[in-house]
């Protein structure tokens, strides 16, 4: 197989009737999707879309967003998705850096992208939620021939060291990860209803979500904007047996005012992923919920699944388990050599699912992969079974009076605290020590704490040189798209000089 589009066409033809999206009352079966994809894939054609051009997706997880996504590939296009979040400047700067064709926005938020296409010279089209209607063109029913390593996808990382940059997935390193993903990891079959929270528009949600399902014939429940009662009420209400999402989603769901009382009893497997799980929330998930919770890891440039803790092999809380089918792993030091067993280093990787560069940037690609193994930039360290620990992210490193200190190590005590609900901690500039460690903290609702009394929690259980001298309780954090606490977007109060506590007002 070469386009990715051949996994729909293939469970069409064999299950035709069996739902394949729902969203609310909304279900279209897999021979409707892919109808649906190949009047857009004719309509694309008619417009002068090429193989290799690139098309463009700001859309929420709504069923239209599939319907597109495949359409496109079905024509040999390359898809760029994007957070219907963004604004129009946003936008423009995905337009111009992929050089787009054709950008499809919704009528929920349509304005936005018409905008950016009408300033970039790109036809702008908006469709409704539940996909396009009126589409010109004969329907494309068979799929463009692509080699392996045709690029599908351009995926935008986030830009936190400049602007962002596109890291270009083939067709082979999305299927091969949706097969790893569905056949030995999450051990997808038809019966199986998938939560679709994870944003469509984020590699976890693409992967493990839509075109994992599609690979297995499963069903996908799309909720728009994850809200913590609604992905409940959805668990309940469509029998969900696997739910995918990164730990904040976790956290809510567990303090939910509805938790106690819902029935997910159809849950038969929980996925997370994106940012490391804190093990009291993992612990207090599954005995709340009664179903195991398997965490991973992976990249936007790894398509992205590269670890996992997986069936029928010991599962290790806290860790990111073992590396998946078709992918290699290392920890190395600076020089790119082994460290040994238990010692820290950067994660390096290799394999079917590594990306084929990023987009235009042939300098940033050799920076990354200076010898076939991708530099991650993520701090772990690997046991004599093989599973890794993730550290820290190498970047997020925190040098305090020469002692280094793991940001993680010190959130993972701040949440055993019982009102804490998230935290993030971070390095502040101080003029003797290089950096001081200071945390932000949201409380869980009701909850009550001292900033005083969350770092004397902290200083009792780590060494004195790591817990936090400052501590600010804040109402939330931030996040990206997924959901993932952004630490280097966490700001300290004005003027705090890494001595103090502070209660820092709502904004």
């Amino acid at each position: 197989m070469a386009n990715l589009a051949e996994n729909l066409v293939a469970i069409a033809r064999s299950m035709p009737e069996h739902p394949a999206i729902k969203l609310d009352d909304h279900v279209l079966g897999y021979a409707g999707l892919h109808d649906a994809a190949c009047a857009v894939a004719g309509d694309l054609r008619s417009r002068g879309v090429l193989p290799g051009d690139r098309v463009g997706l700001v859309l929420p997880n709504v069923p239209a967003y599939p319907i597109l996504f495949y359409g496109a590939l079905l024509i040999g296009a390359i898809v760029v998705p994007m957070n219907p979040l963004l604004k129009s400047r946003e936008v423009g700067y995905y337009l111009r850096d992929s050089g787009m064709k054709v950008v499809y926005g919704w009528d929920g938020s349509g304005e936005v992208v018409l905008e950016a296409a009408k300033a970039e010279g790109v036809t702008g089209i908006i469709v409704p939620a539940t996909g396009p209607v009126d589409l010109g063109g004969t329907p494309v029913t068979e799929p463009e021939e692509r080699a392996d390593d045709d690029t599908a996808v351009i995926l935008y990382t986030s830009g936190t060291t400049g602007s962002p940059k596109g890291a270009e997935l083939t067709h082979h390193n999305l299927a091969s990860n949706a097969a790893t993903t569905a056949e030995t990891l999450i051990e997808i079959t038809p019966g199986d209803v998938i939560m679709g929270c994870l944003p469509l528009f984020h590699v976890f949600g693409l992967t493990c979500g839509l075109n994992a399902a599609v690979r297995a014939g499963a069903t996908l429940t799309l909720i728009p904007r994850f809200d913590p009662a609604k992905a409940l009420a959805v668990v309940v209400r469509d029998r969900v047996t696997v739910f995918e999402g990164v730990p904040t989603m976790y956290a809510a769901m567990l303090h939910s005012s509805g938790a106690a009382q819902a029935d997910v009893s159809s849950l038969r497997a929980c996925i997370t992923g994106g940012s490391a799980m804190p093990v009291e929330t993992l612990r207090a998930f599954e005995e709340r919920f009664r179903c195991a919770v398997f965490e991973g890891y992976g990249l936007s440039e790894t398509s992205p699944v590269v670890s996992f803790n997986q069936p029928g092999r010991e599962r290790k809380p806290g860790t990111i388990g073992l590396a998946v089918r078709g992918c290699e792993m290392r920890v190395v030091n600076d020089d790119g050599e082994d460290v040994p067993v238990g010692e820290p280093g950067e994660i390096v990787i290799r394999g079917e699912n590594l990306m084929k560069g990023y987009w235009n940037r042939p300098d940033a690609t050799a920076e990354a992969i200076p010898d076939g193994w991708f530099r991650t930039g993520d701090i772990a360290t690997v046991d004599t079974d093989g599973y890794y620990t993730i550290i820290d992210r190498k970047k997020d490193l925190i040098i305090r009076g020469g002692y280094n200190v793991y940001p993680r190590e010190v959130e993972e005590i701040l949440y055993e605290h019982p009102a804490v609900a998230e935290a993030a901690v971070i390095g502040i500039g101080h003029a003797d020590l290089g950096e001081e460690i200071g945390a932000a903290v949201a409380l869980k609702p009701g909850a009550e704490a001292d900033p005083e009394e969350l770092k004397a929690f902290v200083r009792d259980r780590l060494a004195a040189y790591k817990y936090p001298r400052s501590v600010w309780i804040v109402d939330s954090l931030p996040k990206g798209p997924t959901g993932k606490i952004l630490r280097r977007s966490v700001e300290p109060p004005a003027g705090l000089t890494g001595t103090g506590a502070h209660r820092v007002a709502p904004q």
